[in-house]
């Protein structure tokens, strides 16, 4: 559908003419003592979110063109800080377990501190804008979709590599020397943490993707500030019920809206959209609606690739392909709702 409207800073990023976002917050000297309480940190972190902001501006305008060099402690030293006391009483996601990952509990995602990622590679079937694309899929999801085609993955987050932040971050080096157009941070949630500690210890200029279902708490959309440069985004439902019934999740509108308008602030975003058999009103007219809307300068990816995977025969509604005539349908529901750089 032609060259993408709305990501003029990750081409820059990409080709090295602009630091990615992550260089800009390590550059930035943030002291705070780790004994303080997470209150008196985040209020450090907004000061210093202040400063990134206005360095971001001046090196995105041409105001400032003084190479970056890395401060410690740095803003996104303070930033892994933070995470690591939010596992203590987990709210990473919003279902807000609060158990303390730390000490190996585990909540929804079954996950504990340790992250472990299923694969890594270079990714040929994403947006053509992405590839090659360096994918690492990491393990439990903070969804229970009846028809995930990761299951295998997802639902056993036990298995795969478990994350040693220097040697993930040597391993996404090698890929961007081997073209890698960026990191492509897959089910990236729960594992918010070990994947700032990996980000630290990279050295190459590459941008970063939050390829996610926008499910994570306000607390974790405050610290991907600085971090992401672009949000490749799942955004399934156009109804609570339907989220509820097929994901197992709670105020999924609520809170998926709420970060997409974040991150639209923040960053440059793609949106993925599955259209599911038999829920283009309940789902696919409202999402388009809302994001024609509110966030309007985004790429849309119109998916049409569902298959019944995983448990979806035990929903009869949802255990088929889509139908020609709900293809067609979708994509004039699309192009009606006024979204401008469509994708399908």
């Amino acid at each position: 559908m032609g060259e993408p409207k709305f990501l003029n800073r990750y081409f820059q990023v990409e080709k090295n003419q602009l630091p990615a976002l992550i260089r800009i917050v390590k550059s930035i000297p943030s002291e705070f003592d780790i004994s303080k309480s997470l209150d008196e940190l985040w209020e450090i972190h907004d000061r210093g979110i202040e400063k990134y902001r206005r360095l971001l501006k001046n090196i995105d305008t041409g105001e400032n063109n003084t190479e970056l060099s890395q401060a410690s402690p740095s803003l996104l030293d303070l930033k892994i800080t933070i995470a690591d006391r939010l596992l203590e009483k987990c709210c990473l996601c919003e279902r807000r377990c609060g158990i303390n990952r730390k000490e190996g509990q585990k909540g929804f995602c079954k996950l504990t501190e340790t992250s472990r990622y299923a694969s890594e590679f270079l990714h040929m079937g994403e947006e053509a804008e992405l590839v090659p694309s360096h994918t690492i899929f990491f393990t439990g999801c903070v969804f229970a979709c009846v028809y995930c085609q990761n299951w295998d993955i997802s639902a056993y987050p036990e298995k795969g590599i478990p994350v040693n932040p220097t040697s993930l971050a040597a391993i996404i080096g090698e890929k961007r020397h081997s073209g890698a157009r960026n990191v492509n941070f897959v089910t990236p949630t729960p594992h918010a943490h070990n994947i700032l500690k990996s980000l630290r210890e990279v050295s190459v200029n590459i941008p970063v993707i939050w390829n996610s279902n926008m499910y994570h708490s306000r607390e974790i959309a405050k610290l991907l500030e600085g971090v992401i440069d672009v949000y490749l985004t799942d955004f399934k439902y156009g109804s609570d019920r339907c989220a509820k019934k097929y994901s197992k999740v709670q105020n999924y509108l609520e809170i998926v809206k709420c970060n997409h308008e974040i991150a639209y602030r923040q960053a440059e975003v793609i949106i993925r959209h599955l259209v599911l058999p038999g829920h283009l009103e309940c789902c696919t007219k409202p999402v388009a609606r809302w994001i024609a809307k509110h966030i309007p300068e985004v790429r849309f990816n119109l998916m049409f690739q569902y298959t019944p995977h995983y448990r979806a025969r035990e929903y009869p509604e949802i255990s088929r392909r889509l139908l020609p005539e709900e293809k067609e349908k979708a994509i004039a529901i699309v192009k009606e709702s006024g979204i401008e750089d469509l994708l399908i």
